[in-house]
């Protein structure tokens, strides 16, 4: 079961994309990175990468966030993503863009959008193939201040020379890199 667990939204529970390659963050991990950012949340705009059911993005909205920008290029994530909004009455305060994630932050950029906090959740074989914080400092999506998080599988061995890492931690098999 994927729900809200904090804030305006708290209790709702949420459909999931039926496709096992999607991974909905566990209510442990969202609970542990909202712990972190919690301060930084209310009155963010708030950029869900890979978002999946979007769940994330949801909670920031639940926990304060202005504004969500969701991005998935799967159909089904983008169909599941809208019906959760829907269920919290948050459509508003929300964009969805199904793109390839480096052309969604193409159009970001070209339409000067900036973010206070980015929350990654990539398919784990892309971080093999290409770096998605590359093309984020590249078009400079990120607020002064800011910051990046980005989830992974705790066996995955990423570098990134694109933002400073500030903090990690682990939950179950999940390791989330705070950048700046």
């Amino acid at each position: 079961m994927i729900r809200v667990i904090s804030g305006i939204y708290k209790g709702k529970r949420l459909k999931r994309v039926p496709h096992p390659s999607v991974r909905p963050a566990p209510d442990k991990l969202k609970e542990a990175l909202f712990n972190i950012i919690q301060e930084d949340v209310r009155g963010s705009i708030f950029l869900d990468g890979f978002a999946g059911t979007g769940s994330v993005g949801i909670e920031a909205l639940s926990r304060g966030a202005e504004k969500v920008v969701f991005i998935d290029e799967y159909y089904p994530a983008v169909k599941v993503i809208k019906i959760n909004l829907a269920k919290c009455e948050a459509e508003e305060k929300t964009r969805i863009i199904r793109k390839e994630f480096n052309r969604a932050v193409i159009q970001l950029a070209n339409e000067e959008m900036k973010f206070d906090l980015i929350f990654l959740d990539p398919p784990y074989k892309l971080l093999d193939e290409r770096n998605p914080l590359k093309v984020l400092k590249k078009r400079e999506l990120l607020k002064p201040g800011g910051k990046v998080m980005l989830r992974r599988h705790f066996k995955t061995r990423f570098i990134t020379k694109y933002f400073e890492l500030k903090r990690q931690i682990s939950i179950g098999d999940d390791t989330i890199s705070f950048y700046e």
